[in-house]
């Protein structure tokens, strides 16, 4: 029996429907799933996949197929990501203080690049300019898949340093793997050009990209921070009690530093931090993070329903047997070994390292970062390169998503904190 095509719904309506059910699910689900052994994230690429597995559905969503709007979209998801990121960070910066997310940065980022690398050019048998591309890509911990391992909203003390640390890598690490997508570019240039590359990528990508970035974003945040609450008391923007302006910080602060050509992930994450340390203690503080994180959680949830679309629709396809055996090593081998090699002389119990060493999760910046370089360099094998991330980011959403709760659980009474409070957690002894 046909059915009459003025009984169909109207697509708009359709779409305007699942606008409404996917903010239901942003709201409900995080409360839903806290006492559950799984995520946020492990529903929506569930969801996406048997979305786009319907018959009605034609759109595939490839990166392959997208590939400006894949780069432009997940761009979008991570400036969000860590201007919330930033907000609910309570520990002022200090070298002492920031040790751990330092150490994160510092030894284990750049050794999981080396051995992601190494493993892209002598056992996948890419060329070492992919090769490269592909450790830079999968070496950040990502700030928006890693929240239900970070600290909690401003002002709830809600950090040990375990969250503390990932939180904080998350925020700093999408700026300084930065400079080694850069270098991937160049060399890929080079390798055609012949033009020399080394001078130019410390100058300009190392260290004016780095500095500029960092000294705009403090720049930027202090103005905010003075604009929200230090003018005079009837002109204020805290006295709007509009959470929004941590949105506008974001992008004002991502879009100054890109038109001077610095790196706005890391500006970005300044700011949020500075912006968060202009008053400590207005309630101000937690309305502009809610309202971040709400943003966040939605546009992660349509970024993660696109993924699973991906995923029915062929991104997997060219994988072979040693790709999903490398991307179990970038996972189970890499990271947990170049983390407790990075937390080495770290005053922390074993239970600590391992969780930080652990849960160094792949997300939304592997796919900007690996977009962002397939759009600026000629690489072969394309298809292939984003097979393998999205292998590494559907593996760690399934492991660390599934783990996550036991563990943070059973950490959290380790130190002493009762996991089903619904109050905010007392400081504990090792903060600092």
């Amino acid at each position: 029996m046909d059915i009459p095509q003025t009984w169909l719904p109207d697509p708009y309506i359709l779409a305007l429907t699942g606008a409404g059910l996917l903010i239901a699910l942003v709201v409900w689900l995080p409360t839903a799933l806290r006492r559950l052994p799984l995520s946020l994230p492990i529903i929506c690429i569930a969801l996406g996949a048997a979305l786009f597995a319907l018959p009605q559905i034609t759109l595939e969503p490839l990166p392959t197929r997208y590939p400006e709007l894949t780069e432009r979209l997940s761009e979008l998801v991570v400036v969000i990501a860590l201007m919330g990121a930033g907000l609910k960070i309570d520990r002022v910066f200090g070298v002492r203080r920031w040790s751990v997310a330092l150490r994160l940065i510092v030894v284990t980022m750049p050794l999981s690049i080396v051995a992601i690398t190494a493993i892209g050019g002598w056992w996948i048998g890419m060329s070492w300019t992919v090769a490269l591309l592909l450790g830079a890509a999968l070496a950040p911990t990502d700030p928006v898949l890693a929240a239900d391992v970070q600290v909690g909203p401003p002002k709830s003390e809600d950090e040990d340093d375990v969250r503390f640390g990932l939180t904080a890598e998350a925020g700093l690490n999408d700026g300084f793997a930065f400079p080694f997508v850069h270098l991937a570019i160049a060399l890929a240039a080079s390798a055609v050009t012949g033009a020399p590359w080394l001078t130019e990528w410390i100058a300009v990508n190392v260290i004016w990209e780095i500095g500029a970035g960092v000294a705009a974003g403090y720049v930027i945040g202090r103005a905010f921070g003075w604009l929200t609450f230090h003018v005079p008391a009837e002109s204020k923007l805290a006295k709007t009690g509009d959470g929004l302006i941590a949105l506008s910080a974001a992008l004002v602060s991502y879009g100054l530093t890109e038109i001077i050509h610095c790196y706005g992930f890391l500006a970005v994450f300044v700011t949020a931090l500075t912006f968060r340390h202009a008053h400590r203690d207005h309630e101000f503080q937690v309305g502009m993070h809610e309202v971040a994180e709400q943003i966040e959680r939605l546009m992660m949830m349509a970024l993660l329903l696109l993924f699973g679309g991906a995923l029915v629709s062929g991104l997997l396809a060219p994988l072979q047997w040693v790709d999903v055996a490398a991307a179990l090593v970038i996972l189970v081998v890499v990271r947990p070994i170049a983390g407790l090699i990075g937390l080495i002389g770290h005053d922390a119990d074993w239970r600590e390292r391992l969780t930080l060493a652990f849960f160094g999760i792949r997300g939304v910046g592997s796919i900007y970062y690996m977009a962002y370089g397939l759009n600026h360099m000629p690489a072969e094998g394309g298809e292939r390169l984003w097979a393998v991330v999205g292998l590494v980011i559907l593996l760690s959403i399934l492991m660390h998503g599934l783990t996550v709760t036991p563990i943070m659980r059973r950490l959290d009474r380790s130190q002493g904190r009762d996991p089903d409070q619904d109050e905010p957690r007392p400081a504990v002894q090792n903060a600092r």
